[in-house]
């Protein structure tokens, strides 16, 4: 864990949960893309650095999810880099308590005030400064969550962030958090045209051709709203949904999987309702869904 691997002439990533890439302009101008998940790991990335003598210019954030920026605060505190997001990422990188806040639709309980879903704050610049590295390319990849990008280095390496789970994730965990379904599926089939030397998402095995994994997540996409379109075949409250779908898939529930998972399936119930297969109304004060 936290291996660099080196992937081209002056791209490397950090094997670790969620996979922090490193962009080598030259010695003194090095960025990361993401941070990882807390201070641990922005000491580990540090540690690195300094090894390979490599001086932290910024950090290119894809997206705000703590497991993406937990190390944000630790390296611009020890550095001084610059860390870059924009729209609503750059707020929840800001203000972290947006994350478990919109999660649970609420001012979140302790349980769920962790490193886990809430990392620290960080000072952020926009993507659009004129300081950001001119040659990265940002590669707009929304769905997953709300202004999710990638990057495409100039020898033509393309770090994916979140859009796509490998096989071994799907196949454990099933219903991985997805923010809006329709942006999510019209991200999977850009990435499916994409070309590059090599993709490197960050919770799947990097690759030259990721084609059969967008498919995989494709899939499972559709099976996820096959099985919500079939829980409503009578009119079912959302609690009763959101059980359904954690025994179809024998998902164990606590406080952090409840909002992880509920909010996705939320999401799903928007994207159906808005493609006229799925009708919500009120009955007896209490909003129930049913497939059309």
């Amino acid at each position: 864990m936290y291996e660099l691997v080196q992937v081209s002439e002056r791209c490397y990533y950090v094997n670790c949960p969620a996979k922090i890439g490193i962009y080598v302009e030259d010695q003194e101008h090095v960025y990361l893309i993401d941070s990882g998940n807390d201070k641990d790991a922005g000491r580990k990335v540090r540690q690195i650095l300094d090894k390979n003598g490599w001086r932290l210019t910024a950090i290119l954030n894809t997206h705000s999810n703590a497991d993406h920026i937990g190390g944000n605060r630790y390296l611009q505190g020890q550095t001084g880099c610059k860390i870059y997001a924009s729209g609503i990422e750059a707020a929840f990188t800001k203000d972290p308590v947006l994350e478990p806040s919109f999660l649970y639709g609420g001012y979140p309980c302790k349980d769920l005030r962790h490193k886990f879903l809430m990392a620290q704050g960080s000072d952020v610049t926009d993507l659009t400064d004129e300081g950001f590295p001119k040659e990265i390319r940002v590669i707009p990849l929304p769905g997953h969550f709300f202004d999710m990008v990638g990057f495409r280095t100039p020898d033509d390496v393309v770090f994916l962030a979140d859009c796509i789970s490998s096989r071994e994730t799907l196949e454990k965990y099933a219903v991985t958090f997805i923010y809006d379904v329709g942006a999510y599926l019209e991200t999977l089939d850009r990435v499916e045209e994409m070309e590059a030397a090599l993709f490197v998402p960050a919770h799947a095995e990097a690759a030259a051709d990721v084609r059969e994994l967008v498919r995989l997540n494709r899939e499972k996409v559709y099976e996820i709203g096959e099985r919500i379109l079939t829980i409503c075949e009578e009119p079912m409250c959302f609690e009763r949904i959101l059980q359904e779908v954690f025994r179809g898939y024998g998902l164990s529930m606590n406080m952090e999987q409840y909002v992880l998972v509920g909010s996705t399936v939320r999401s799903y119930l928007a994207w159906l309702k808005d493609a006229g297969k799925i009708s919500a109304g009120c009955v007896d004060s209490m909003l129930l869904w049913q497939k059309m």
